[in-house]
């Protein structure tokens, strides 16, 4: 009887080391080795709220996001640091894991919305930030500097106050010519 015991969980224990590693195995499956982990972010985010992030880094980067509970999606934007369902460039809003690659030519710095969906009170997520290694350098993408030695081009920064200013200029223009229009029919 203790011989059948001590079997059972000795198998009971085989069985939940084996569970343990391929879940581990999942997390790493699918992720080549030419990506280079830059940051891991987790949080929390209510239902129906926002979560903002910015990206600086260069290059190609992907966004590996998967819900630890409830849901989270994941929306990207070079146009905008607070992109929401309204107003993105890339997004993912599945159930499962959620993956969006930001390509390189994207204009820095990129924002990044996670959005608790409302179907969960809270939503608890992971996030991995990856550098994409194996993007070919374009040799028609370096410029020359002053000493004639070959430099990275950089892409132009904005910075949020930059981008406000634009929108409220933008606002502005479009509200005045709106009164005209309602002053010219009524």
């Amino acid at each position: 009887m203790t011989l059948s015991f001590s079997t059972l969980v000795l198998v009971l224990l085989l069985t939940q080391t084996r569970s343990l590693l391929s879940s581990v195995a999942e997390d790493e499956e699918g992720i080549p080795e030419e990506w280079v982990l830059l940051h891991v972010v987790q949080g929390h985010i209510g239902a129906g709220n926002y979560s903002y992030l910015r990206l600086n880094h260069d290059g190609r980067i992907v966004l590996h996001m998967r819900s630890l509970a409830g849901d989270a999606d994941l929306y990207v934007s070079d146009k905008t640091l607070r992109p929401s369902f309204d107003t993105y460039k890339l997004q993912s809003a599945t159930c499962g894991p959620d993956v969006v690659v930001v390509p390189r030519d994207f204009v820095r710095p990129v924002g990044i919305g996670i959005y608790g969906h409302p179907s969960y009170q809270e939503s608890e997520f992971e996030m991995r930030v990856f550098y994409d290694q194996t993007v070919l350098q374009d040799p028609f993408d370096l410029a020359e500097d002053e000493d004639g030695g070959q430099q990275q081009k950089r892409s132009p920064r904005v910075t949020e106050e930059e981008y406000q200013e634009e929108e409220s200029v933008f606002w502005t223009i479009v509200i005045g010519l709106l009164k005209i229009v309602l002053e010219i029919l009524f």
